[in-house]
């Protein structure tokens, strides 16, 4: 199977029914930015002081392309074939995540300005698109019908990413730098 197909050339593809939108279409955009996502979450994962949590990245890269699936999805004339679900259990699973990453941490008390060390970066960068995403699929869905539970899934997540790049920061031995206003 060849990768190019040449259906796109004129600025639109297809979605999973095979009705074919502009490539500039906000359900378009919106699975298009989950999978930039996932392409982050797959560079947080890849980081050394990630290892032990390489399973949990794994798991969240396969609940992206869910999500991604269901926005695919044609909401006119849905795909006959079965897709992938996103469950309640999976936003538990990042809640408990950071309960158990935040019993590690020292209480936060001003904003976190994102850096201190590259992997740090990458989990702040994930979490800035994360947020990006959820803005695109809540816009989505206010034209359009998208399961709650992806708005829901993608929140969290964004949290998740935040407690995560403040654990790698201690785990590294990194100083949290805070913002302090100018005054």
């Amino acid at each position: 199977m060849k990768i190019y197909t040449r259906t796109g050339d004129q600025g639109t593809t297809a979605l999973i029914s095979g009705r074919r939108l502009s490539k500039a279409d906000a359900r378009i955009e919106a699975y298009g930015t989950v999978d930039e996502l996932n392409s982050y979450v797959g560079m947080v994962r890849d980081q050394a002081v990630n290892a032990s949590r390489r399973a949990i990245l794994k798991e969240i890269q396969d609940r992206l392309f869910t999500i991604g699936s269901h926005l695919a999805d044609d909401p006119e004339r849905h795909t006959s074939r079965p897709l992938p679900d996103l469950w309640d259990s999976d936003v538990t699973v990042l809640e408990e995540q950071m309960d158990e990453m935040d019993a590690q941490l020292p209480l936060l008390r001003q904003f976190v300005l994102p850096g201190g060390h590259p992997s740090v970066s990458f989990a702040h960068l994930a979490r800035t698109v994360c947020r990006r995403t959820e803005r695109l699929v809540v816009a989505l869905s206010e034209i359009s019908p998208v399961e709650p539970i992806i708005i829901q899934y993608l929140n969290r997540l964004s949290d998740y990413f935040f407690v995560l790049s403040r654990l790698m920061a201690q785990e590294l031995q990194v100083e949290e730098v805070t913002w302090v206003p100018r005054t």
